[in-house]
């Protein structure tokens, strides 16, 4: 590979990510905030030429509860903790439509030149949670592809792991439901077997963000496995983190981190893959977008004097495949 790649991949979930977390509790403004942003978002990815994968949980492609009930899987995930389950988790607690259903925006999303969009499995699957099986997973995938072509006609090429519980033995799934890319956890220790948290993780992942402790974040294109049948495993480097409110340093030292990573990435002919949830903006708008615009500019500076492309996860894989 004769020049560098920053890939972006969002995790567009809106309330499916975190109804496990929440409960019934949810703050109603804070998704509704998400949505109001998403095309500010794709204004500034627009204006800089900027390429992105939204890994899409599928039942945001539902128009209304009809809808996302007919596109559902037969086989449904048997979590031993049923608070995992989306589907457990509507019985319990209905309907807020503007927190669970996108397909506007979707469509926003696919009007916007260089935007590709990928999958987040349809019911914001967890592969590593205890009681679930590959049988399942398979059926959820393809149900989220089903819904993406029934309602777009799209055939999902990329795919991100909910909570990056990435399963090896599930990648034969995700090959036979048409997947060509997912997005797998940075090399450092405190990505791995995500599914066991503990303090020490949690905060060796904040510390990562602000200050230099782990592995590179940018690496080789060689370092990108194909598995299988051709199945492209492209390792995350950075998440975006929130915005801290009150917290100025904090937000500055993250921001020259990612810059400083990614001219790392330029210089040495590396890749770069950064990545976030869009819901993470509803933090404090204003912030979160200026501080993807500095990223965005120093983008456009690096590909002018070090040549570095900007790649969506397929035309990445697409890249790979030459």
């Amino acid at each position: 590979m004769n020049h560098s790649i920053l890939t972006i991949s969002l995790d567009f979930e809106l309330l499916w990510g975190v109804f496990d977390k929440v409960g019934g509790g949810f703050d109603k403004d804070y998704f509704l905030r998400t949505r109001q942003l998403i095309p500010e978002v794709l204004e500034l990815f627009q204006k800089y030429g900027a390429e992105a994968t939204w890994a899409t949980v599928g039942m945001l492609f539902a128009e209304n509860e009809e809808e996302w009930r007919s596109f559902q899987p037969s086989q449904k995930p048997t979590y031993l903790d049923r608070n995992l389950s989306a589907y457990h988790w509507v019985k319990q607690h209905g309907f807020e439509p503007a927190c669970l259903f996108a397909p506007e925006i979707i469509k926003e999303i696919l009007d916007c030149p260089g935007q590709e969009l990928g999958s987040h499995t349809f019911a914001h699957y967890y592969t590593l949670s205890k009681g679930q099986t590959p049988l399942q997973f398979r059926e959820d995938l393809l149900a989220a592809q089903r819904i993406a072509h029934a309602k777009f006609g799209l055939e999902l090429k990329s795919l991100v792991f909910p909570r990056n519980h990435i399963n090896p033995l599930y990648l034969e799934s995700c090959v036979e439901a048409g997947f060509r890319q997912v997005r797998v956890n940075p090399s450092s220790w405190y990505w791995q077997e995500t599914q066991h948290e503990n303090l020490m993780k949690k905060v060796f992942r904040t510390l990562d963000c602000y200050i230099n402790i782990g592995n590179s974040a940018s690496y080789e294109a060689g370092a990108i496995v194909s598995w299988g049948r051709g199945l492209k495993l492209m390792p995350a480097s950075r998440i975006l983190k929130p915005i801290q409110r009150g917290n100025g340093i904090a937000n500055s030292w993250k921001i020259h981190r990612v810059k400083s990573e990614m001219t790392h990435a330029a210089k040495n002919q590396e890749v770069y893959h950064l990545w976030w949830h869009p819901h993470n903006f509803a933090v404090d708008q204003v912030r979160a977008l200026r501080e993807l615009e500095t990223i965005l500019e120093h983008h456009r500076f690096l590909n002018e004097k070090y040549g570095m492309k900007s790649m969506s996860m397929q035309t990445f894989g697409d890249f790979l495949n030459k």
